[in-house]
């Protein structure tokens, strides 16, 4: 059944201004939802005029590229949109909103993990009208436990296929780019596995700094707030075997299936890293020391940057590291998923020059290919030169958000995180945040604007190989 109400609850936070509601503007402007009515809910004293003032200037900027009922779908939205104060939290509060709201209703949790879980707390299973749908960000929990317990509370609130744990990494754009490298190509999709690929690197580098964040951030560090989550749905999309269809059953399943042979080697020291920017310079801005920006407690030696070796076993990857790394503050943003291939079993002897290996290079955003190959060179044709083959992969059409919200609209649960592979993510890095909590891994430091610790063998330009 298609939604017919999307309650936003947490409607005058900054990811609501900042993603969803630009997200769910270009969706209806785009005529991809129809005949759906927003409504905002939240703990700020906001009246509905307020409300909607805010999505009126986050729809404006969709108006342009509507047609004309994409246009008017956005301009019957804003005109009647509603907001309700109301702590969601209390007893009976938000069931009693739900009650009033014209369903199938999805509810939104576009609030805190801990203030999301109280919500569906105080909830009785009898409190949820049938078909509706709960979103909940990320982090999914805060540990194996809790995730565990969170999936018990909504499971018993309504059916896993009507629960929608986001992961923006996982738009369509994302997904289906890498799977259609994958399994469209005949050059690709026989090579990529322990017989002929030496490792795989999963970079999520970013040049901004806590931009204010300090206040979730310091709480989560680098590893939980994208390598738990994104980095390794990411891995398990590049990792996975061929699924029957492109279905979420199917698709998932195997998903879950890679996740299930993953782990890090329970030898720490060797198998993560963890780091900590401290004062520079990116580009004409000046950026303190973490330790000095505002809201952070240097006590809980949150890195800054995170990296992971990990080991899928399975037959088709033993033996092969997955390292994924993500941080901030660092010289220039680097989202890509980089597949190193192993030497030739034989050069034939008379070559010159470096005998360097293949490299597939998949941009996550922008979405690009890049295949880096050995060539004979311009002037000696014995000596070998590198060259590059690169195409632009089609980006989406929505934004991130607005992808989620078609998925979460059209009860379509393809792009969202099943339950049992959200508890594996926190038992694949829940070791490693136990290790580094009792400092078995020493917090090294690095400059801001610098490409991390010197002695990361990720620590490099584009073109050297360690």
């Amino acid at each position: 059944m298609q939604i017919r109400t999307l309650l936003i609850l947490g409607a005058s936070g900054d990811l609501t201004g900042r993603l969803l509601l630009p997200g769910l503007g270009k969706l209806i402007a785009q005529g991809k939802t129809t005949g759906l009515k927003l409504v905002g809910a939240g703990s700020d004293d906001w009246d509905s005029s307020r409300w909607q003032e805010r999505v009126s200037g986050a729809f404006d900027s969709c108006a342009g590229a509507a047609n004309d009922d994409g246009r008017q779908q956005l301009l019957d939205i804003q005109q009647d949109t509603q907001y309700h104060s109301v702590d969601v939290t209390a007893e009976g509060a938000l069931a009693k909103l739900l009650a009033e709201l014209d369903g199938p209703v999805a509810v939104f949790f576009a609030l805190p993990p801990a203030v999301s879980q109280k919500a569906c707390e105080v909830l009785r299973p009898e409190e949820v009208p049938e078909g509706t749908r709960l979103v909940l960000e990320k982090p999914f929990g805060t540990s194996l436990e809790s995730a565990e317990l969170l999936n018990k509370m909504l499971l018993k609130l309504v059916p896993e296929d009507h629960i929608h744990r986001v992961d923006h990494f996982l738009g369509k754009a994302t997904v289906f780019n890498i799977l259609g490298l994958r399994f469209a190509n005949r050059l690709l999709e026989p090579l990529l596995s322990n017989e002929h690929v030496a490792k795989v690197e999963i970079f999520y580098d970013e040049s901004l700094a806590l931009e204010g964040r300090a206040r979730y951030y310091d709480g989560a560090g680098a590893l939980r707030d994208m390598i738990q989550s994104h980095l390794l749905q990411v891995m398990a999309l590049t990792a996975l075997n061929p699924p029957a269809t492109l279905t979420e059953r199917d698709l998932r399943d195997h998903i879950g299936s890679v996740m299930r042979a993953a782990s890090v080697n329970p030898d720490f020291a060797n198998s993560t890293r963890r780091a900590r920017y401290t004062a520079g310079r990116i580009g004409d801005r000046d950026i303190p020391d973490y330790t000095a920006e505002q809201g952070v407690d240097p006590s809980r030696k949150t890195e800054t940057l995170a990296e992971v070796e990990v080991s899928i076993n399975n037959s088709r990857w033993a033996g092969v590291p997955f390292i994924l790394r993500s941080g901030k503050a660092l010289a220039k943003p680097k989202k890509e998923v980089i597949i190193t291939f192993k030497p030739v079993n034989h050069l034939p002897a008379g070559f010159k020059g470096v005998d360097s290996p293949t490299r597939l290079r998949i941009g996550l955003g922008p979405e690009t290919l890049r295949l880096e190959i050995d060539v004979n060179g311009p002037s000696d044709l014995f000596t070998l030169d590198r060259a590059v083959l690169a195409a632009d992969l089609h980006a989406a059409d929505l934004l991130p958000y607005g992808e989620v919200l078609e998925g979460v609209l059209h009860g379509d649960p393809l792009l969202s995180v099943r339950g049992d592979i959200a508890e594996d993510c926190w038992r694949i890095v829940e070791p490693v945040l136990n290790a580094w909590k009792n400092d078995v891994v020493p917090l090294e430091e690095y400059e801001a604007g610098s490409l991390g610790p010197a002695g990361w063998g990720t620590s490099r330009s584009d073109t050297p190989l360690p």
